[in-house]
C-alpha cells in the first residue's frame, strides 16, 4: 500500500469507530427505576434578616414529599428514618451543613436520590430552589425553581408542589 494511503485509511477507520460511539448521554434524560427511593431534606431558609419562620423549611419540604408520593413512582424515606440514622451516627446539626454527610446518611437509609434545596424571601418575592442529587455519585441530576409572591402562603405551597413536579417529571 502506498505511504499516502496509510494515513487516509487510518483516518477512515478512526471516523468509523467514533461514529459508532453514539451520542453522549443527556444528564437531564436520566431515568430511575420504578419505586426508586428518595430522601428529602428540610429546605433551608436563606432569607436575610430576622428568622421568624423556624419550621417553614420543614413545612414546605412536607409538601414536596407529598407531591413525590403522589406521582406513585417513588418510595420516600420517612423523615423519622433520617432522624434515627442521625442519632445512630451521633451526627449533630452542624455536620449536616455538609452535603457529603447528608449523602452518606442517604446511603445508610437506602436512598438512590436525594432532594436538597432552600428558599429565600426578598421583598415581595419568595424563590424556591430544589436539586435532585444521585446518592451514589453526588451528581446533580436536575434542578428546578419557582418564584412567587412572598405574601401568599398558599402560593408557597403551590410553588413547592410545582417545583417538585418539575424535578421529577422526566423520570416517570
Amino acid at each position: 500500500m502506498p505511504i499516502v494511503r496509510r494515513p487516509l485509511v487510518a483516518i477512515v477507520v478512526l471516523l468509523l469507530l467514533t461514529g459508532c460511539a453514539g451520542a453522549p448521554k443527556d444528564p437531564m434524560a436520566v431515568s430511575y427505576s420504578p419505586k426508586a427511593t428518595v430522601a428529602v431534606w428540610d429546605l433551608e431558609d436563606f432569607s436575610s434578616g430576622p428568622q421568624n419562620r423556624p419550621d417553614l423549611g420543614e413545612f414546605i419540604s412536607a409538601r414536596v414529599i407529598e407531591t413525590i408520593q403522589e406521582t406513585g413512582g417513588y418510595t420516600v424515606v420517612e423523615r423519622q428514618r433520617l432522624l434515627l440514622a442521625l442519632e445512630e451516627l451521633n451526627i449533630g446539626s452542624s455536620a449536616l451543613a455538609d452535603e457529603i454527610t447528608r449523602l452518606e446518611i442517604g446511603r445508610i437509609v437506602g436512598a438512590k436520590l436525594m432532594v436538597f434545596g432552600g428558599f429565600q424571601v426578598i421583598g415581595d418575592k419568595m424563590r424556591l430552589d430544589l436539586r435532585l442529587v444521585e446518592v451514589e455519585t453526588g451528581a446533580v441530576a436536575r434542578t428546578a425553581e419557582k418564584t412567587v409572591s412572598s405574601t401568599n402562603f398558599s402560593g408557597w405551597l403551590k410553588a413547592a408542589e410545582d417545583t417538585a413536579t418539575d424535578l421529577f417529571k422526566h423520570n416517570n
